[in-house]
């Protein structure tokens, strides 16, 4: 589905990461449909690559390919991955920052229309669970996703060591995330996505007390 025919607009994306309700009748997260968008077009551009630059990725790279091309669109595993695990509109932004750090760190993988389903459904749940109190098993993802649980575990366990374990997202780097999506709905109005991460507002408490802390140590000085 294309960005444009849904007509999202920067406020109603701000408002649903916000304000998203976590019950069980909840619409599907706007930024499924943003983050669709985002990943269709990098599929596009990397397929024009390969047309004029022949490519094979090392072995390694291929983890996440799949003997044959789902025909399941982005968007609708996306919303499949929603419907029936219930993530959060934080989870994909979060999993959108792995997809990216993940590409930072292997230029020489590409996301394309044969990996990016496993890509997916992998970055989710190592997201879901960083962001979410609660998660389902491996197992639970893997039948979500289409694939065994050997296969999910295997999928888990390289993705983990090829990320370096660098799976942390403070919240300046959670927020210049949202503000991307933010721009790929619509240009000025000067909305900010609040922070919606649960750690969110303990951090910036706790930046708080530090600061109060060392004026309070200065003075005593």
């Amino acid at each position: 589905m294309a960005l444009s025919s849904i007509a999202i607009s920067p406020r109603k994306l701000r408002c649903d990461l916000y304000s998203y309700s976590y019950q069980d009748d909840s619409n599907t997260p706007l930024v499924i449909s943003v983050l669709s968008s985002l990943i269709e077009r990098t599929m596009a551009r990397n397929e024009r690559i390969a047309k004029n630059f022949p490519w094979s990725p090392p072995s390694k790279k291929r983890i996440f390919e799949c003997h044959e091309t789902p025909d399941m669109t982005i968007q609708s595993y996306l919303e499949r991955i929603f419907r029936y695990t219930r993530a959060g509109p934080s989870v994909y932004v979060v999993a959108y920052v792995y997809i990216d750090r993940f590409c930072g760190f292997h230029p020489e993988f590409r996301i394309s229309a044969r990996n990016v389903h496993r890509l997916l459904i992998t970055t989710i749940m190592v997201a879901s669970k960083y962001v979410e109190d609660m998660n389902y098993r491996n197992s639970y993802f893997a039948r979500v996703g289409g694939f065994t649980t050997k296969e999910m575990n295997k999928l888990e366990l390289e993705f983990l060591f090829m990320m370096g374990f660098k799976l942390h997202v403070n919240v300046s780097v959670f927020e210049s995330y949202c503000c991307h999506l933010e721009r790929e709905v619509g240009i000025g109005g000067g909305y900010h996505v609040e922070k919606t991460l649960r750690c969110a507002e303990e951090i910036t408490s706790k930046q708080t007390e530090e600061r109060r802390f060392n004026q309070m140590a200065r003075l005593t000085l």
